[in-house]
């Protein structure tokens, strides 16, 4: 069938309702429209589905939403009989339509048999990844577009193990709904009609106390955020999303009494008014909560996205500068300040293990070297560490102390399988008490760690190219810089390219072939002289190219020229591939 013609089918079909069809009809003079919303169906990768809001295959909408969840029934039937009691969490966080999509996704799995436990308001990841092994689900359903712009939303599937579906499972699922008919096929009923037969459960604020006492946990240093909590300020923002109840309740249970609110932006609202974006990554989605430092007098800002699982930090430099820290600076501090806290009271393991993503900075590693402590990197995204997780348990081999990426998700603690913001905000603000009564900032913090370590430094290069173009686009880069890899990048020698996506490490010097352990992933990593490195990988869930930079230097000044020049050279590289 052609773009047309399933936009003909929408159109006259009976299935649909009026108001999606009058929005189809406006469109029908702008071919190009037409040509991106119908050309193909909204992928359902391993982070599920995530899309731009509206009508069409290539939309995200309740026709989608309902196909994606009916062949998720589908193979959870064929697949495990247990299943069906078993049944499905579904979780959602502030986006626009997303309790919409929450509730029709219950709507199908109970007209399918599936037993479903529905959330009665937004909640953050990490806690659907909770609910999934606190209910014994054999799978999860969270609805979200973490930190996109508003006009996405997206759809993430969880297995048994409360961990989002690995590459192997999502392909069994996707399987399935491509065979599906997005309007003959789908099984639906009425969300009352559901609750009455007992196969929707609606859940509420008992499933948090439970994840909340979990996340408490995870406390290292109690007795520091006591003996600081009178005087230590503090500013969070939940930027418009679901982080606002948990993480306001758990910093208030562990004892803290001077928490700051950005006022403009505690409501839930997927327009996310306050902000450009609603990315924790981005400074200026903290331009209302640096306003508000400068007049409390405060040296230390978070804040977390929509659905709770990345977390930014901003701090005060000494000269009254707010900058904001990026995921690998924060990984490191996480790193030194939980290895040094257990050693403190002799609960560093032997068998201790830090994991981190392969796009991450190497500062951690230098940190575990100095501790006794394995790292191990993973694919990029949490399901590997969440995997890695899961294996250690069933092994007994590692005790897994931390993990994180530099895209601002971190995870202390086996409660979650996912990225906590929760346990991170915790966390995060009880080392920033503990280095006050030092007398020190995060900055200062981090200060001590480079002149402990080294100056390591990280940089990303985003590149959005969207559209049928922008994905042909983004496949030639990929291919042009995998097959004829650059020899130098700014002054480094390239000596070593790692291509995941057929798990080998070539020397580029002898050109000497070595297998790795790790999935195959369409991603590469080049390792150059000096402690320097880049890696090239197209984004899963946005329209984009991603390049990763990392060095280590003397300075921090040295190391920002290096990053530069190391940037300035892939730019120039992309440049040359039409």
């Amino acid at each position: 069938m052609t773009y047309k013609q399933c936009y003909d089918l929408w159109l006259s079909s009976d299935a649909v309702d009026e108001k999606t069809k009058a929005e189809l009809s406006a469109i029908s003079n702008d071919e190009k429209e037409i040509e991106d919303r119908f050309y193909k169906d909204l992928e359902f990768g391993t982070a599920g589905l995530r899309g731009i809001l509206g009508a069409g295959t290539n939309r995200m909408n309740v026709y989608t939403v309902k196909k994606t969840t009916q062949g998720l029934a589908d193979y959870i039937l064929a697949n495990f009989p247990e299943g069906k009691q078993m049944g499905v969490a579904i979780s959602y966080d502030s986006r626009i339509n997303s309790d919409i999509f929450a509730k029709e996704a219950a709507c199908v799995l109970a007209a399918n048999g599936i037993k479903v436990y529905l959330s009665n308001r937004l909640r953050p990841v990490p806690e659907l990844s909770f609910v999934v092994r606190h209910f014994g689900c054999i799978a999860g359903i969270m609805i979200t577009a973490s930190h996109n712009p508003p006009k996405y939303n997206g759809y993430k599937v969880y297995g048994s193990d409360g961990g989002q579906l690995p590459p192997e499972d999502a392909d069994k699922v996707l399987a399935i709904i491509e065979k599906t008919d997005i309007f003959e096929d789908v099984k639906t009923c009425s969300i009352d009609d559901g609750v009455a037969s007992g196969l929707i459960n609606v859940f509420g604020d008992e499933v948090d106390d439970v994840y909340l006492s979990e996340v408490k946990k995870q406390q290292l240093n109690p007795e520091a955020v006591k003996i600081a909590a009178d005087k230590f300020k503090m500013i969070y923002t939940p930027l418009h999303g679901s982080g606002n109840i948990p993480v306001r309740r758990i910093l208030d249970e562990v004892g803290f009494k001077n928490v700051y609110l950005v006022e403009e932006q505690i409501e839930p609202d997927g327009t996310f008014p306050t902000v450009k974006s609603p990315n924790p990554e981005e400074k200026s989605a903290f331009d209302l909560a640096i306003e508000l430092a400068k007049k409390e007098d405060i040296d230390f800002i978070f804040g977390t996205d929509p659905d709770c699982d990345r977390i930014g930090v901003v701090v005060r430099k000494p000269d009254g500068e707010y900058i904001a820290l990026t995921g690998n600076m924060v990984g490191a501090l996480l790193t030194e300040y939980v290895l040094s806290s257990r050693k403190a009271v002799n609960n560093l393991p032997d068998n201790g293990t830090v994991i981190k993503t392969v796009v991450t900075s190497y500062m951690p590693d230098a940190i575990c070297r100095a501790y006794g402590v394995e790292v191990m990197n993973v694919l990029t995204g949490f399901k590997f560490i969440g995997e890695k997780i899961k294996e250690f348990e069933l092994a007994g081999s590692h005790e897994y102390l931390l993990g994180f990426e530099e895209s601002y998700g971190y995870l202390v603690g086996t409660h979650a399988r996912d990225k906590d913001a929760v346990v991170a905000a915790m966390l995060i603000a009880e080392m920033a008490a503990f280095y006050s009564l030092k007398r020190m900032s995060l900055y200062d913090a981090l200060m001590e760690l480079y002149e402990k370590y080294g100056t390591y430094r990280e940089r990303l290069l985003s590149i959005t190219l969207e559209g049928i173009e922008g994905v042909e686009k983004i496949k030639r880069i990929m291919t042009g810089i995998r097959n004829n890899p650059p020899k130098m990048v700014a002054k480094h020698k390239v000596n070593f390219l790692t291509d995941i996506s057929c798990s080998t490490r070539t020397d580029l010097n002898t050109g000497e072939i070595t297998p790795i352990d790790l999935p195959k992933s369409n991603v590469l990593r080049f390792e150059l002289d000096g402690d320097a490195w880049f890696a090239a990988r197209p984004s899963g869930t946005e329209p984009k190219i991603k390049f990763y930079f990392g060095t280590k230097a003397d300075s921090i000044d040295k190391a920002e020229e290096d990053l530069d020049a190391m940037l300035m050279s892939i730019q120039n590289l992309i440049d040359t591939i039409e």
